[in-house]
């Protein structure tokens, strides 16, 4: 598969690097096609790997992988162009998260999502909220964290969940343990667990933890 990945920090790089591993195409877009850290990034990942600009970049993809973070979100996905994301599979890894003050702030928070807010500046594309929920290393790694852990997706077309779903089993996640949350305006619920993480971050120390979703049969 061809995939565009729109951003170059730590999430981009993270998620792009692991597809290359696993044998797919992938071009790291950002706002300018000479960035710095796109274009090593590319030369170390090898012939597979290439950078661009964001229309570049999801032109280049079958599927787009937004991996800025959620309040330019928008503006990244304006730059790459609705007829470079018209019918794809867009995975959304985004939080609508800032620190404000010294405090972590949500924007939008509880009567919208940076997924819904895609979803709905771009009808044509096929927005699948995911991965948001953890730490980039755990997105790739999910066997660095002991146990039966969850990540979740949402999203309002049953096929591109479905094709996400087969994606995360790629970076090691069990179907079991993949959590069908149903439509976009879910994905409010997953972007509302940041600051719980982030507390969480903060007592220990670092991101490889997730949660774990126990029911009774």
């Amino acid at each position: 598969m061809r995939y565009g990945v729109l951003g170059t920090g730590q999430v981009g790089r993270t998620l792009g690097g692991r597809l290359v591993e696993l044998g797919h195409e992938v071009r790291l877009g950002s706002r300018t096609a000479d960035n710095t850290a796109a274009v090593q990034w590319a030369a170390a990942a090898g012939p597979r790997a290439g950078s661009g600009t964001f229309a570049q970049a999801a032109e280049f993809g079958e599927v787009v992988v937004n991996a800025v973070g959620g309040r330019v979100a928008l503006a990244a996905l304006e730059a790459a162009g609705a007829r470079n994301l018209d019918g794809k599979v867009v995975v959304d890894v985004s939080n609508p998260l800032a620190f404000e003050e010294g405090e972590l702030r949500l924007s939008p928070v509880e009567s919208d999502s940076v997924g819904e807010q895609i979803q709905r500046a771009f009808p044509h594309a096929r927005v699948v909220k995911s991965l948001n929920t953890v730490n980039c290393r755990v997105m790739v790694d999910p066997g660095s964290v002991p146990g039966e852990h969850n990540v979740f997706v949402c999203g309002d077309d049953p096929d591109a969940r479905e094709q996400v779903t087969a994606l995360l089993g790629e970076f090691g996640w069990p179907a079991e343990r993949v959590l069908d949350l149903g439509g976009i305006r879910e994905a409010r619920a997953v972007e509302m667990w940041l600051p719980l993480w982030a507390g969480l971050f903060r007592k220990f120390g670092h991101g490889a933890f997730n949660l774990e979703v126990r029911r009774s049969r």
